[in-house]
């Protein structure tokens, strides 16, 4: 398994998840995140899945042991002109049909003779591609980049990743030597028709503030920037110390729910950098200091957010801000 880490592990913190994660290998995005992991003391396997962006880049990936993908011919040339001290690990990625990055499946054979050659470049070439709608359970086009990389890889020596978090809990055919998780580590649903709990998923993220002021408003008040909200009757109105100068989104619209002792209130008005308010009608024993989540915890999965926000929930994990308070506690460890 090798588990993807980019992007602050999805907003959990690089170094902190890699050290809570027992993986056999760790993918990240660039190679800053991969020198910062071993710096930290990481000592698995690290692959860059964008390789590296110029050949600068190249002797730092062997001095560290950092694997690499390849994507493109212009990479291939890039290790055909280095001399590094020791070569590197190599995997050629492959466009199966998503068609983002990826070697035309038909050059397969000719790159892999071309890097076999490669003094740069480690004999365990390996073969890699990404799946574009896999978290679609009943999907053609998954099926097609499954065949797709198996064609292309037939009788081609090396080992074979493709799956991502939704090809792991929904494709086994797609699993091959390696896969590679990532949303599914973090406790989220990969599929657009599920939550965490369905998929056997525990969150390990919990976003929370808290009151930090309580409104009785009259019945036609105006809510919030824009006046979009107005107080359906005479209520109480609750302000909340989050917004999306935190990462909250600022696009969630009222009705998207949030947790005061357990059980959901309504979002009201819009969000603002600093603040959210809240329909406190069904809380009559909120109290300021009350503690608000705002998703994760068991009890209000990010996707219930991220589908109220019209998004996904690998942008809400990811966009929490350098602002917001860190404390782990009981942080899970993922065999």
């Amino acid at each position: 398994m090798a588990a993807a880490v980019k992007a602050e592990a999805y907003g959990h913190g690089l170094v902190r998840a890699a050290r809570a994660l027992s993986a056999d290998a760790f993918a990240v995005a660039c190679l800053e995140e991969a020198l910062t992991l071993r710096e930290a003391g990481i000592v698995q396997p690290i692959l860059l899945l964008e390789g590296v962006f110029e050949a600068t880049e190249l002797p730092l990936c062997a001095r560290h042991d950092v694997q690499i993908a390849v994507h493109h011919p212009e990479q291939v040339l890039m290790l055909e002109r280095a001399r590094l001290d020791r070569p590197v690990r190599v995997w050629l990625k492959l466009d199966s049909g998503m068609h983002r990055l990826g070697l035309e499946p038909e050059t397969a054979p000719a790159i892999f003779q071309r890097l076999r050659d490669c003094p740069a470049v480690a004999p365990n070439l390996g073969w890699m591609s990404h799946l574009a709608r896999a978290d679609e359970r009943d999907c053609d086009d998954t099926r097609g980049q499954l065949q797709t990389f198996e064609t292309a890889t037939a009788g081609l020596p090396g080992e074979r990743s493709l799956a991502n978090s939704a090809g792991i809990l929904g494709w086994p055919q797609t699993h091959f030597d390696w896969v590679r998780p990532g949303l599914m580590l973090y406790g989220a649903s990969p599929f657009v028709d599920s939550l965490a709990a369905d998929e056997d998923l525990r969150p390990v993220m919990t976003f929370h503030t808290r009151l930090i002021a309580i409104k009785r408003l009259r019945k036609g008040e105006p809510v919030g920037y824009g006046g979009t909200w107005h107080c359906p009757e005479d209520m109480d109105v609750g302000v909340a110390a989050a917004g999306y100068g935190d990462g909250y989104p600022r696009h969630a619209p009222s009705g998207t729910p949030v947790l005061l002792h357990g059980r959901e209130a309504p979002l009201i008005g819009r969000v603002s950098m600093d603040m959210i308010t809240v329909d406190l009608r069904g809380h009559p024993e909120a109290r300021i200091e009350d503690r608000v989540t705002l998703w994760g915890g068991g009890g209000l999965p990010v996707e219930r957010i991220a589908q109220s926000a019209g998004t996904i929930a690998y942008p809400l994990l990811c966009g929490i801000t350098a602002r917001v308070r860190r404390e782990v506690i009981d942080f899970p460890v993922v065999e």
